[in-house]
């Protein structure tokens, strides 16, 4: 068996959703961390985009590296046993047609964060909520009882999505922007991919903190709403002092 090593970034989504898809395949693999503000020469040497997640994949006497979480994803269905995609061709073109949706999900909640202003922060939110109303009503059309995308059965979409879901646990604890709300079937999902063991251990335990520090730092919306809700959590240690 090729020994395989996933090159990670512990905040990325999409190193996320590869190593969930390896534990979900019971394959034992090695997770080595960068930091992508100071990239080794190394990484930069077998990187051709400079991005996580790359796969390095070494055989009897020689190694390969793939890039990109998609083709990650799909040489992993390919090559190993436990399939999560579906094994009809229209289903399974339906489930990659909702892995791009979800990557597009992961580029609105970059804006949102992202977002100069309180107008563009709310715009942000209302277009992320619209794409979620979306889901809401594809899953309404599942034909089978289960918790996740298909059902009763764990599918990459699933992989794909409890990244994104990871998102809003520390964008409820800064405040309430009802991006989920009148959602109840994405939120039952999103509830179900928390619970999953190949969720939660697809990052460390001190994401949250992670996250909310990479939030606060951004020249945002929301790292101002952060930043006035850590004062507050502050002023009244110091009157009590």
């Amino acid at each position: 068996m090729a020994q395989l090593t996933l090159v990670s970034h512990r905040l990325c989504p999409y190193v996320q959703r590869a190593a969930i898809s390896l534990m979900e395949k019971g394959l034992p693999f090695e997770r080595v961390t960068i930091d992508l503000a100071d990239k080794p020469a190394w990484f930069k040497a077998i990187s051709p985009l400079g991005k996580v997640p790359l796969l390095r994949v070494n055989g009897d006497s020689n190694e390969t590296v793939i890039f990109e979480s998609a083709v990650i994803l799909e040489f992993l269905e390919e090559t190993e046993a436990g399939p999560l995609h579906p094994a009809d061709p229209l289903t399974r073109a339906r489930h990659r047609a909702w892995i791009e949706f979800g990557s597009a999900i992961l580029n609105a909640i970059g804006r949102f964060y992202s977002a100069a202003g309180e107008a563009a922060f709310r715009a942000e939110g209302e277009a992320l909520s619209a794409m979620f109303d979306r889901i809401e009503m594809e899953l309404a059309d599942r034909t089978g009882p289960g918790p996740w995308f298909a059902g009763a059965r764990f599918s990459l979409v699933d992989a794909v999505y409890g990244p994104i879901f990871r998102y809003f646990d520390t964008f409820d604890r800064i405040g309430d922007f009802g991006i989920l709300d009148d959602k109840p079937l994405v939120r039952a999902w999103r509830m179900a991919l928390s619970e999953r063991r190949s969720v939660k251990e697809a990052v460390d335990p001190d994401y949250p903190q992670r996250l909310h520090t990479f939030l606060r730092a951004k020249a945002s919306h929301l790292s101002e709403i952060i930043r006035q809700g850590d004062q507050a959590t502050l002023l009244p240690q110091v009157r009590s002092a």
